[in-house]
């Protein structure tokens, strides 16, 4: 949006014209005073007279030239020419004062809490620069506010979900040992059964109540990283070496490929371990159907990119987006019946955020990976691309 020629009101244009006229009788008297006063200093003094005799015969050329550029008419000239500059100045200085008016209007309309209003007024360089400032002010104000009320809605959204993953497993663990403290139980089998319930309910809660440990303090803005020097490709086997046990118990067998060998990086290996142990445990709870899991890094440039992959069930694409959503689930049943938190992903990408990176999903019918892409050195901050890269 341009800026706009400020508009003056019937007022403002009467007080130009009023300055105006009285500026120009006041110069208008006070040369007629600097003339009086010449003229009676020159008829006073034959010295004057000298020198303004001298003046007029030079600018004339002479004492038998015309007259045009007698020194009255120069000293006249010079007057009203002076006259100008003041009048225009004067006129000036008002108009700035107007503009500063209308800028501050401008501003009192803003804080009664028109925040989508912008100064879009045509003023002076000097003005122009506060008014760029007051918008950017605004802009950086209206900003901060709409974070606030994202924080406050995640705040809100937060307690909400965990006290209704906590409270569903708390009244499980509380029918349950109820039944024994009252005796309900009819046989030994029964109370070891209700028991058992109300034991696996609560290690449910405590998972629950880990991860949102974890996802707070890693979401933390004073969460400092241990960064080390590593070999990624041989910490993708040895992932790979401790989950196999795991992995052939579902059929599962993993894959690792890293290019180079050795590809040495720096990162909080005790954080990234657990991105890893999150995905790879994502991949045996939800990867239906799955024979195979990929675990490939390839250095490109400054950045490494590494991918979590399995050949199992697609995700829906209207799902890839909201994955990383805290307490989202693909399916909910599905998801509840494998004891998920519904943090892991959303952990997951807190960490590879402090790490300077990002982390994305793709899915096809045949591959669905976890793509992260991570400095080579620390201290460094990736730029995602508009567009991801295309599924392999």
């Amino acid at each position: 949006m341009g800026s706009e020629k400020i508009r003056l009101t019937t007022k403002e244009k009467s007080e130009l014209l009023i300055e105006g006229i009285v500026t120009v009788i006041l110069l208008l008297l006070l040369n007629f005073a600097i003339v009086v006063m010449i003229n009676q200093m020159i008829a006073a003094s034959r010295e004057w007279q000298s020198a303004i005799w001298t003046i007029k015969t030079t600018i004339t050329f002479g004492p038998n030239s015309s007259h045009l550029w007698s020194w009255q008419h120069l000293f006249i000239f010079l007057m009203i020419f002076a006259d100008a500059i003041v009048v225009y100045w004067r006129l000036i200085r008002r108009y700035r004062q107007m503009q500063m008016r209308h800028v501050i209007s401008e501003l009192h309309y803003i804080a009664e809490g028109h925040l989508n209003h912008r100064i879009q007024l045509a003023v002076n360089p000097d003005l122009q620069r506060v008014v760029t400032s007051i918008n950017a002010l605004v802009d950086s104000t209206v900003r901060s506010m709409e974070e606030e009320r994202k924080i406050e809605s995640s705040k809100d959204e937060l307690i909400t979900n965990v006290s209704h993953d906590i409270r569903t497993p708390l009244t499980s663990i509380i029918g349950y040992l109820g039944l024994i403290e009252d005796n309900q139980a009819s046989s030994e089998a029964d109370a070891r059964k209700y028991v058992h319930t109300a034991f696996l309910k609560a290690k449910q809660m405590k998972v629950l109540v880990e991860d949102l440990f974890e996802y707070t303090k890693v979401r933390s803005t004073t969460t400092k990283l241990t960064t080390d020097k590593f070999d990624m490709a041989a910490m993708l086997e040895q992932l790979a070496a401790s989950f196999e046990l795991e992995g052939q118990k579902q059929g599962l067998e993993f894959e690792v490929q890293a290019n180079p060998n050795p590809l040495m990086m720096e990162a909080d290996t005790e954080k990234l371990g657990r991105v890893f142990n999150n995905l790879i445990v994502n991949a045996f709870k939800y990867g239906h159907g799955a024979k195979h899991i990929y675990l490939t890094a390839k250095q490109e440039g400054d950045e490494v990119e590494v991918r979590v992959a399995n050949d199992g069930e697609q995700i829906p694409n209207q799902s890839l987006s909201q994955l990383f959503d805290r307490f989202y689930r693909v399916e909910e049943s599905r998801s509840k019946a494998t004891g998920g938190s519904g943090l892991g992903l959303a952990i997951a990408q807190s960490i590879v955020r402090l790490h300077g990176g990002y982390i994305y999903a793709e899915s096809t019918p045949e591959l669905t990976s976890f793509v992260m892409h991570l400095p080579v050195k620390m201290g460094t901050t990736l730029k995602r691309p508009d567009k991801q890269p295309a599924a392999n």
